[in-house]
């Protein structure tokens, strides 16, 4: 599943883990993506959404 939000299209960001060693390595931040049954024009619908939409009231359960 590819964690991108249906509503606010959020993507993962990228950056470094960085150890005390301060070896840097590339790492992901993944967004937190809910597979969740919404109401889309009268319709139920299976859709990933992200928990701030979710919190945020974007998406009717």
């Amino acid at each position: 599943m590819a964690a991108v939000c249906d509503i606010c299209a959020k993507k993962p960001g990228f950056g470094h883990n960085r150890p005390w060693s301060r070896k840097i390595t590339k790492r992901r931040f993944n967004p937190n993506i809910q597979r969740v049954r919404a109401v889309v024009n009268g319709a139920p619908k299976r859709m990933n959404v992200c928990t701030g939409c979710l919190r945020a009231g974007k998406v009717s359960r």
